[in-house]
């Protein structure tokens, strides 16, 4: 079951973007069904080829436009508790000049990054006199800094998702196949509070230095590393995100030589976050401990993401990134290594920046586990 929402800060939440989108100069954002429109309303609602659309206004209250079939699970969700205005558009309507005619001679226009394709063509020639561009911009700035009831929410999730790591050795041995440990992980996912499995990794000896291989029929072998990176939606909507690496009997000195390498870079990355801290500065900790030990080639990715409503989302972690923490923004600090054919490992925690420092939301050891061969 769906916790109830806080209509508060849902308020707060459509009365901050609407002052943004006045402040980047647009009349209007355009919210179809996706994370942008959960944030902002509660409404989790289901993406279909009929239109529905938070019509966002600099000036004016928001609307928000739904086909009449729609119209129940939009007023029962907390778009009804916020009172919102609900417009609705039946079969042989026009979804689209019914939208941007709720925002008459509007010169700008932003619609939201995951909106389908097809519904932004057709909002694009319902409009064609204004400029439209992604609502990302402005909505981004408002999601990337958690307030104190989502990271309470993130912070469940990691709980969750630590809990399923406890029991991987119960599922990971020898003889198994990828797949076979990983359908255990992804029941246990359900069972330990999470209502959608978003991704199962586990990648046994050669699959580990694969950073984003899921699951395969290979047959784990004794004396194997196992990377498992495991995440999913908890009922709020908010996601966990966390990678352990274990090994199945005791693993090769080579790899023991390099995890060791590892643990000390993720340690770095996570003591230097604070805020004031650039992006780029946290991923440069991870980066030269990897590079000064000789594996800088076989790290080869970034650091780390933004999560929160979404798995993927700002702040990324990553060389390139001027920008400054801030408390409240969440993400994950995630350096991995990787020897191609043989072997590799990672290492992540969700982290929130706090006025103090960092909070790592996973508390796993970091260490290698060894399970039963």
């Amino acid at each position: 079951m769906t916790p109830p929402a806080n209509l508060d800060a849902l308020r707060s939440r459509l009365e901050r973007a609407a002052a943004a989108t006045a402040a980047a100069g647009l009349d209007a954002l355009l919210v179809s069904p996706g994370p942008d429109l959960r944030y902002l309303t509660g409404y989790d609602a289901v993406a279909l080829e009929r239109l529905t659309c938070l019509v966002l206004r600099a000036a004016g209250d928001p609307v928000v436009v739904v086909p009449t079939l729609e119209r129940a699970a939009a007023v029962a969700s907390p778009i009804g508790g916020l009172g919102l205005e609900v417009t609705t558009w039946d079969e042989l309507d026009d979804p689209y000049a019914l939208t941007v005619g709720l925002v008459p001679a509007a010169r700008r226009l932003a619609v939201d990054d995951r909106m389908w394709a097809v519904k932004a063509l057709a909002l694009r020639a319902a409009a064609p006199d204004a400029e439209q561009s992604a609502a990302g911009a402005v909505l981004r700035e408002l999601r990337m800094r958690k307030d104190p009831a989502e990271v309470d929410s993130l912070r469940a999730a990691g709980e969750a998702i630590d809990r399923v790591h406890a029991r991987v050795g119960d599922w990971l041995r020898a003889g198994r196949t990828e797949r076979e440990v990983g359908r255990d992980i992804a029941d246990a996912i359900i069972a330990e509070g999470h209502v959608s499995v978003d991704f199962v990794i586990v990648g046994s000896g050669p699959n580990g230095a694969s950073p984003h291989h899921e699951l395969s029929d290979r047959v784990v072998q004794h004396g194997e590393p196992v990377v498992v990176d495991i995440g999913g939606t908890m009922p709020d909507g908010y996601c966990s995100d966390s990678t352990r690496v274990y090994s199945v009997g005791e693993p090769p000195a080579e790899f023991v030589a390099y995890y060791d390498v590892l643990q000390r870079a993720q340690q770095a990355a996570c003591e230097l976050v604070a805020p004031g801290v650039s992006c780029e500065a946290v991923d440069a900790a991870a980066r030269e401990v990897i590079e000064a030990a000789g594996y800088g080639e076989r790290f080869v990715h970034r650091t780390g993401h933004g999560i929160g409503l979404e798995t993927h989302e700002d702040p990324y972690i990553v060389s390139g990134s001027t920008l400054a923490l801030e408390p409240g923004m969440a993400f994950s600090v995630e350096p991995g290594i990787y020897l191609e054919g043989a072997h590799g490992a990672r290492i992540e925690d969700i982290v929130v920046c706090t006025t103090e420092g960092a909070e790592l939301l996973n508390q796993r050891p970091r260490s290698l586990e060894v399970v039963g061969g």
